[in-house]
């Protein structure tokens, strides 16, 4: 069975930048939509991870291939800020996780007890912004599961995050991160003989999950942003006035990745250690793990 397990639709509210949370969403995909784009694309199984929200579900719950998760904006002690995949939960624990969201002790504490599959997201990205050691020791001890193949961010920083995942022995993920339609489905996770939801979760908890799909990139992400400046304007038409800055989202974006090449460096080599990330990291895994990301 086939799942995107990171899809963002327009319930992942305002973009958390300065001004432009006043008019720009994360995505202007309708729930309805992203469902149809999924299933076209061969996914078994449905979910939308919006942000600190279950927004989305309301029009898929009715789907018997349709199940809610969330990607938690969470607070480390450290200070920091992560995003935590959450699966396959209900309302009443959506309600409860937003208590324990900037807890990260209580929050934890919760997702073992009620058993719910969670992972840590695009660890090696400037995403959330700045990062500390004391934010990997949890990533290390408390983590069940890592976001290994993110189809929104450089292969260097995927590869880094399946060789974390690799060392500590957790089991690996993979989701598009896509917050337009052009990119739905296009990364996922499949589990190989499950014929259900329990059984596809079952056989990612046990490790037998396969990384499908691509990286991101840099005129990936510029295509999907500009793509999302189409639908404000097309949705907001007075936004319309804010047309002759598109022309600066390609130089934006180019700076966003010279931040994150140099995030990618510093972390990696702290976490996994000083020497250079393989080329096509297949090459130096043993057999299991390489038939997981094929």
């Amino acid at each position: 069975m086939k799942c995107d397990l990171h899809v963002h639709s327009l319930h992942s509210g305002t973009l958390p930048v300065a001004i432009l949370r006043h008019f720009f969403l994360e995505s202007y995909s309708a729930p309805a939509d992203v469902y149809s784009t999924l299933r076209k694309r061969g996914m078994d199984l449905v979910t939308l991870t919006d942000h600190d929200s279950i927004g989305g579900g309301e029009e898929l719950r009715k789907h018997a291939d349709f199940f809610l998760s969330e990607e938690v904006t969470c607070r480390m002690p450290s200070g920091t800020y992560a995003h935590v995949g959450v699966y396959d939960l209900t309302e009443r624990q959506h309600v409860e996780i937003g208590r324990r969201r900037n807890d990260i002790v209580r929050l934890l504490a919760y997702l073992s007890e009620q058993r719910l599959f969670f992972t840590i997201n695009h660890v090696f990205s400037s995403l959330t912004g700045r990062r500390k050691v004391e934010d990997f020791e949890w990533f290390s001890g408390f983590f069940p599961a890592v976001e290994a193949r993110n189809g929104q961010m450089l292969p260097s920083a995927n590869q880094q995050a399946a060789e974390f995942a690799w060392n500590l022995c957790k089991t690996q993920v993979a989701g598009s991160d896509a917050h337009a339609l052009v990119s739905v489905g296009t990364t996922y996770t499949e589990v190989p003989g499950a014929r259900d939801k329990e059984e596809f979760f079952a056989g990612l908890r046990s490790g037998n999950g396969r990384l499908c799909g691509e990286s991101g990139g840099y005129w990936k992400l510029t295509r999907d942003i500009l793509l999302l400046c189409g639908e404000m304007m097309r949705q907001d038409h007075w936004t319309v006035l804010l047309a002759p800055l598109v022309a600066l989202v390609p130089a934006g974006v180019a700076v966003d990745y010279f931040v994150d090449l140099g995030f990618i460096h510093r972390w990696g080599t702290a976490i996994n250690g000083p020497r250079p990330t393989p080329k096509g990291l297949l090459g130096t895994l043993p057999v299991r793990q390489k038939q997981q990301m094929a």
